[in-house]
């Protein structure tokens, strides 16, 4: 059955406010007018509704109780946090590839709800918010959680960079993407954005191989 929770990636015990909240925020970028290609505007239009009724429903006392009385009834009797978390993630890598970005946002975020140790997870949040109006915040978030779980992972200090450039924190953009560089000294993408990030520190050296040191 449609669990409404879930359609806008809150909590069971989630307030009004939370409710209509998160469904403005994913309504937003749903929205049949943001597309002008048919194909595009046809799933936005599906989207939209399932997000509608899924707000009617949860901000309606009876209809909530009722709807949640239904998915007590459907609750398996044992719960394996890790494999949701995991249906979850591969539900949000598909909506990512099919480019629907605020739909894997959702996925990405019921994910590390249920199973808060994946680090894969929390990285794939963060790629999720880095392409959508409005989630910086959230991903600034994900790409701590996921750093936090995998501390020496040099693809998650770059992207950390690009979400910290996002958020304007340009002094924790430099440092990640510095760390970064000393795994990955020769990625154009990482050695323009600490440009940036220095540029904007007020730092305008221009990053050499010699700041980094080899690897090995």
């Amino acid at each position: 059955m449609t669990n409404y929770y879930d359609i806008l990636g809150i909590a069971r015990d989630a307030t009004d406010a939370e409710i209509r909240d998160r469904f403005r925020i994913l309504a937003r970028d749903a929205h049949p007018d943001r597309h002008r290609d048919a194909e595009e505007k046809k799933t936005a239009e599906s989207q939209f509704q399932l997000l509608t009724e899924a707000v009617n429903v949860l901000t309606n006392p009876v209809r909530r109780k009722a709807h949640d009385f239904e998915l007590d009834k459907h609750k398996p009797a044992a719960v394996d946090a890790q494999a949701i978390g995991r249906t979850y993630l591969a539900r949000g890598v598909k909506a990512y590839k099919e480019g629907n970005f605020p739909q894997a946002v959702t996925e990405f975020d019921m994910s590390v709800r249920h199973y808060e140790k994946d680090a894969k997870a929390w990285h794939y949040l963060a790629l999720a918010c880095l392409k959508t109006v409005g989630q910086v915040r959230r991903g600034v978030e994900a790409i701590e959680a996921a750093l936090r779980l995998d501390a020496n992972n040099a693809l998650f200090m770059k992207d950390a960079g690009k979400l910290y450039l996002m958020a304007g924190l340009n002094s924790k953009a430099e440092r990640h993407l510095v760390e970064a560089l000393k795994w990955l000294p020769d990625d154009a993408e990482a050695l323009t954005l600490l440009q940036k990030a220095r540029a904007g520190s007020g730092e305008r050296k221009k990053p050499t191989s010699g700041i980094f040191g080899r690897k090995g």
